[in-house]
């Protein structure tokens, strides 16, 4: 009863990555009651359950280390079927990867250029806040994050990588609405009632800043909420509200004079980690040491241990 059986553990890994049972079963070319079958079996052999039943279905937290070892195993399988010449030529390597949304606009995307053509890899990028990315590693939904979290997910090593800057910012035309004189007082009046911008309602960046200036007390509820990188800072350029924004985005917009930083001696840094599997999986790290490298010349000093 120790053993876990290899096709009930492909199931567990086929409902999860496709989001239903019937989905499973059609990418596996069997019947969905053989999927609720083989998942349930497994469920009683474990002794745990491993599914939440929703749409799309997720794993429980003993469905992830279930999940982690199916991903694993899928790995080995194919490293193992190339070194006996049975996988197709040329067929490439997918790497999943989570990444925050402005390092994806930043400094991630030119990092991957780094890696060598011939390695053929295909990478498969899951957009997430820093904050929440370590989360598809633990569930195994990717087999590599950069998170803000220096704490290592079960099974994964880590390493920093620099430290990420954001400035308070706002277009001339709205800190000249909001701000007036700009004096250290109207920028605590403009926080406390002017517009801003945040990624999403799960955003709390500006008023985590904004508290730190009020004594406790958060941005504005007059928000406007834009779910990309790029749309956030145009949002601030037109003049919705203002935000916290990258540095790297920053930079040119302010020497253009688009726009104003508002506490210019209150930068804000968010440090970044690479975490992965620990897996003997050669690509894998030639991906990190390219990550590490392109974030050590875009980003600052990495966070100290």
């Amino acid at each position: 009863m120790a053993e876990l059986p290899l096709d009930q553990v492909r199931t567990l890994l086929a409902v999860v990555d496709e989001g239903t049972f019937d989905a499973a079963a059609t990418a596996l070319h069997v019947t969905p009651s053989a999927v609720s079958q083989r998942v349930k079996a497994l469920e009683q052999r474990t002794g745990r359950v491993l599914l939440t039943r929703t749409k799309p279905v997720r794993p429980t937290e003993s469905g992830e280390i279930v999940v982690r070892f199916a991903r694993r195993l899928a790995r080995l399988e194919r490293d193992t079927r190339a070194e006996l010449g049975m996988s197709d030529s040329g067929e490439p390597t997918r790497l999943s990867i989570a990444v925050n949304a402005d390092s994806l606009a930043t400094w991630f995307l030119p990092a991957l250029t780094r890696v060598p053509r011939e390695l053929r890899l295909c990478f498969e990028l899951r957009r997430e806040d820093e904050d929440h990315t370590a989360t598809l590693l633990r569930e195994g939904a990717v087999m590599a994050a950069v998170t803000s979290s220096p704490d290592p997910v079960a099974g994964c090593s880590v390493r920093p990588l620099g430290r990420m800057r954001y400035l308070a910012a706002a277009s001339p035309a709205f800190a000249g609405r909001w701000l007036g004189a700009g004096t250290d007082t109207a920028l605590h009046d403009l926080l406390a009632d002017a517009p801003v911008v945040v990624f999403d309602r799960s955003d709390d960046f500006q008023d985590g800043f904004a508290a730190r200036l009020l004594g406790g007390r958060g941005a504005s509820p007059l928000r406007h909420s834009v779910p990309t990188s790029e749309g956030f800072v145009d949002a601030v350029v037109a003049g919705l509200g203002w935000g916290m924004v990258p540095e790297a985005q920053a930079g040119p917009l302010l020497r253009a004079g688009r726009l104003v930083g508002l506490a210019p001696d209150r930068p804000v840094d968010v440090p970044l980690y690479w975490q992965q599997w620990k897996l003997d999986f050669p690509a894998l790290a030639v991906v990190a040491e390219a990550v590490a490298s392109a974030a050590a010349d875009a980003l600052g000093p990495a966070p100290r241990p």
